[in-house]
């Protein structure tokens, strides 16, 4: 059996044990997986590709993702880190992965980069979209499982001017499912609708990272503001509680996809991931 070739790239300082830290790229249709992270018992993309890799690379891994998708959301541009030793064959990773992987799972580059990147904590935001078909007829079945059907006419105007009182850095309590020690504290930089095509519009969502169901809270308060059930100021107004509210209702996940995960530039690497592990609170709230 031959020996992994080492990558040709320029030489990258190694951590730890002479390992590196490898990036990758990946995407996912999440309508048959029970979300990112790993359960017993059940299919995970984690699960799924740190068994693949492993496979690969004859050791066993442990993958760090940028952001942990619920079940039934899918990825485009997701990412994560693992720690290889320095002679493996990182750029080819892809090729090897993609005879092992199913086909609803796909790793699109690896690379090495410099132990101070962090998939998780080194990001400084996440970008989802989130699409609605309006049609009467409800959704193509080429599209069923990424556009979520809502058959009735929606107010764009309204659902904008509601977004837009939502930006900034707040507590999102309301539009979140609590974990015990995690801060709802978030900065919403980018919530905007747009028409896509004549009978799809899509949810732009940016923010320095999410927590648990906010994006399709956020998603499912601006709905009712569209079909005129609610108000413009009502998900404002939600801002003011401190416990989730009853009255907003969850999108379906389907409709959700992660497209991109901006990072800063490798000097900067270590001093955000030092600021993102600190706990977010608002200002007079310690």
């Amino acid at each position: 059996m031959t020996t992994e070739l080492q990558s040709a790239e320029p030489a990258i300082p190694t951590g730890d044990g002479g390992l590196v830290r490898v990036r990758l790229d990946l995407g996912y249709d999440g309508t048959d997986f029970s979300g990112w992270a790993k359960q017993p018992a059940r299919r995970t993309v984690c699960g799924v590709l740190e068994e693949a890799i492993s496979r690969v690379l004859r050791r066993e891994i442990t993958l760090t993702v940028a952001g942990r998708t619920d079940a039934g959301v899918h990825a485009t541009g997701q990412v994560a880190h693992l720690d290889l030793p320095a002679e493996y064959d990182v750029p080819g990773l892809p090729r090897r992965l993609a005879r092992l992987l199913p086909a609803d799972v796909r790793v699109f580059a690896a690379r090495v980069l410099t132990p101070d990147f962090d998939a998780r904590f080194s990001a400084l935001r996440r970008h989802y979209e989130y699409r609605v078909g309006t049609a009467p007829y409800g959704v193509p079945p080429l599209d069923a499982r990424r556009i979520v059907s809502v058959p009735r006419q929606l107010d764009l105007a309204a659902m904008n001017e509601a977004a837009a009182l939502l930006l900034g850095e707040r507590d999102f309590a309301a539009f979140c499912k609590r974990r015990e020690g995690a801060t709802t504290v978030r900065e919403l930089q980018r919530l905007e609708w747009r028409v896509e095509s004549e009978h799809v519009l899509v949810a732009a969502v940016s923010a320095d990272a999410f927590c648990h169901s906010m994006v399709r809270s956020l998603v499912g308060a601006l709905l009712a503001v569209g079909e005129g059930r609610k108000p413009v100021s009502w998900p404002a107004e939600l801002l003011r509680s401190t416990e989730r509210a009853n009255g907003v209702t969850v999108a379906p996940a389907h409709g959700l996809v992660l497209v991109r995960v901006d990072y800063p530039a490798d000097a900067d690497l270590a001093a955000r991931a030092e600021i993102t592990r600190n706990v977010r609170v608002l200002p007079g709230c310690r």
